[in-house]
């Protein structure tokens, strides 16, 4: 079935099946690789997007149950224009092997979207499905709050 998305503010047509998961979608079909695949379950947060804002896991979200635009880490920020949390994240190294950033980034994203000046609580809550092999928790919440500074201004 041909399903029409939007996907970082371009149009895109696929004729695949209604159950494939959006992740293979953006990956596979789209090519847009910055969404990672972690576990197929929604469990560790690799793959991370965006509907309408709304950070979810695009492992589990079918094609056909699709119900907005579509942002990816691609559609978050550029090499020439970073985003405040994308320079968060380097200012404060978090990143050690990156496999989880992308994901990561979004739900930080999806976070401050909802709470421009989170506390440390509710960074922890919102991040909780979101797992870093390496540890870096205290350089995401870290990031998190620098990133919220930099967008009040």
């Amino acid at each position: 079935m041909t399903t029409t998305l939007t996907i970082n503010g371009t149009r895109h047509s696929v004729d695949l099946p209604d159950d494939l998961p959006l992740l293979w979608v953006l990956r596979d079909e789209i090519g847009l690789t910055g969404t990672k695949y972690g576990c197929g379950v929604a469990a560790c947060g690799a793959c991370t997007v965006h509907i309408d804002g709304e950070a979810v896991r695009s492992c589990q979200v079918a094609l056909s149950d699709v119900w907005g635009d579509v942002t990816t880490i691609e559609g978050h920020g550029t090499p020439d224009a970073l985003s405040a949390l994308q320079q968060a994240w380097i200012d404060h190294q978090v990143a050690q092997c990156g496999y989880c950033q992308s994901g990561q980034i979004m739900q930080a994203a999806a976070l401050l979207a909802q709470a421009p000046s989170p506390t440390d609580a509710e960074i922890d809550e919102a991040m909780q499905g979101n797992l870093c092999r390496c540890g870096t928790y205290p350089r995401i919440r870290a990031a998190i709050h620098s990133a919220a500074k930099a967008m009040e201004g």
